[in-house]
């Protein structure tokens, strides 16, 4: 059975770019800051709605996001995109497998499944006596909502840069991370959000994401009442940046916990 989540938690298990902060080598004001939000493990995040746990992504600080938030129970994996930043911390779902002495289900689209089969076939086996591999089922996504451990998930076609890829609503949130663009007809999407996490690099445009200045505008359009913004490098120091933003955007941080009610 599906279901309309009432109240949905969204925890940023990272907002960090693909090199994390502090950045290898650098010694930055953001690379050296004390404060625990400058410090950004590789973006992810958990959806907990309806009573289940959506995993958005799986990088590679996946295991030390896991135990920070005591993580103990995974019902379903959902792929933004196969690159390696969002997706190989792939192996560590064996941990919530043999848990659960389980199959986990993976939604994502075309191309990122492609890339799990082609990268990650060992965890398309069937479960071994001692479950000490990950054991994924498989599900394409397209444009239609679908049904991820009973919960209804809205997916949010986007583009990062010449990829097709996907964010996702549930409820009144949406999580849209790695966007360059957002195609017209996803707009209508994003329609009455409390909630919108986005994308935001850096200040200087980048091919293949928001800067500063596009996540702005694109929150704007969408009008969310809260927009909260992640996929950050160490050129964006959290007080720096959000300093200047305007009402209603926020730089989001690790173990972020944000809380919507009913669309």
């Amino acid at each position: 059975m599906t279901v309309l989540p009432g109240l949905v938690e969204v925890t940023l298990l990272g907002v960090g770019s693909s090199g994390g902060t502090p950045a290898l080598g650098c010694a930055c004001a953001t690379c050296t800051s004390r404060d625990p939000r400058n410090t950004r493990t590789r973006t992810s995040a958990l959806v907990h709605a309806g009573g289940s746990n959506l995993l958005i992504d799986t990088g590679p600080d996946l295991r030390q996001q896991a135990l920070r938030e005591q993580l103990l129970r995974v019902d379903a994996v959902l792929y933004t995109h196969p690159h390696a930043d969002h997706l190989h911390g792939i192996d560590d779902l064996r941990a919530w497998c043999w848990l659960q002495r389980a199959a986990l289900p993976v939604y994502g689209n075309a191309l990122t499944l492609e890339h799990i089969r082609s990268r990650f076939s060992y965890a398309l086996s069937a479960p071994s006596a001692s479950w000490d591999r990950p054991v994924l089922q498989l599900h394409e996504v397209r444009d239609e909502p679908f049904a991820a451990a009973g919960v209804r998930v809205q997916p949010i076609p986007l583009l990062h840069g010449k990829w097709p890829i996907l964010g996702f609503r549930v409820g009144a949130i949406a999580f849209l991370t790695d966007v360059s663009a957002i195609p017209e007809p996803s707009f209508g999407l994003l329609e009455g959000l409390e909630i919108l996490v986005l994308d935001c690099l850096r200040d200087r445009p980048y091919p293949t994401h928001f800067s500063v200045d596009d996540a702005l505008a694109a929150a704007a359009r969408i009008g969310a009442r809260r927009t909260v913004l992640i996929h950050m490098t160490h050129e964006l120091e959290y007080h720096a940046l959000g300093a200047r933003l305007p009402h209603g955007v926020e730089v989001g941080y690790d173990g972020m916990r944000l809380l919507s009610g009913a669309v």
